[in-house]
C-alpha cells in the first residue's frame, strides 16, 4: 500500500544503554520506505564512514542520511571542540529544513540525546522542534540519557537496556553489524 503522507505524526524516543537505538530508527525507516515514505536522518556527533551511509545510497529515493559530526568519540579526556558545536548546529538547522520542507514523513535526529548530554545541541531548542512539527511528522529521537523533559513530551518512548554485550569479550565493532 503506498500512502503520500502520515495521517497524524509521533513522537518516539529510543534511548537507554543498550545497543539497537539506531538500528530500531533505521528499521522504522525501512518499513515506511515499503509504504512509500520517505525519511531524513540527521546523525549527530557522527562522522565516519558507515554500512548504513552505504544502505542508505541504494534507497536514496526514500531514505536520506546526513552526518553532523567528526571522526571522533567524545570522553571528559575527549571534549567536544568548536568545530563540534558548529557542526550540531548545522545539523539542527538541516533538521529544521527536512521536518518543514514536505518531503519526508519521518524525520530522525539520531544521537540527538547525547548531542543534548554533551551540551552541543540545547533542549529548548529539541523541544521547540517537536512544538513546532508539522501533524504529518513522526520524529524519531535516539541516543542515551534522555532528559526527563524530553521523555515527558514524546509519546512513545523505548529504553534499549544491555544486559550481555561481547564487547565485555574484547570483541570490536564489526562491519554490517555494529558500523
Amino acid at each position: 500500500m503506498i500512502v503520500t503522507r502520515l495521517e497524524k505524526g509521533y513522537v518516539q524516543v529510543y534511548t537507554g544503554n543498550g545497543k539497537g537505538k539506531t538500528t530500531a530508527a533505521l528499521g522504522l525507516a525501512f518499513r515506511a520506505m515499503g509504504c512509500g515514505l520517505r525519511t531524513y536522518m540527521g546523525q549527530f556527533m557522527k562522522g565516519t564512514p558507515s554500512s548504513e551511509l552505504m544502505s542508505a545510497k541504494m534507497v536514496s529515493e526514500f531514505i536520506i542520511i546526513e552526518q553532523f559530526g567528526r571522526e571522533t568519540l567524545f570522553s571528559p579526556l575527549n571534549p567536544p571542540t568548536a568545530d563540534d558545536f558548529k557542526l550540531a548546529e548545522e545539523g539542527i538547522k538541516k533538521i529544521k529544513a527536512a521536518i518543514s520542507s514536505g518531503e519526508y514523513s519521518i524525520v530522525i535526529l539520531d544521537e540527538i540525546n547525547t548531542a543534548m548530554y554533551f551540551k552541543l545541541v540545547e533542549l529548548k531548542d529539541v523541544l521547540k522542534l517537536i512544538e513546532e512539527k508539522p501533524g504529518h511528522v513522526e520524529l524519531v529521537l535516539t541516543g542515551r540519557n534522555a532528559p526527563p523533559e524530553l521523555i515527558q513530551e514524546a509519546d512513545l518512548v523505548t529504553e534499549m537496556v544491555e544486559i550481555k554485550h561481547y564487547y565485555k569479550k574484547g570483541v570490536l565493532p564489526r562491519e554490517g553489524i555494529e558500523r
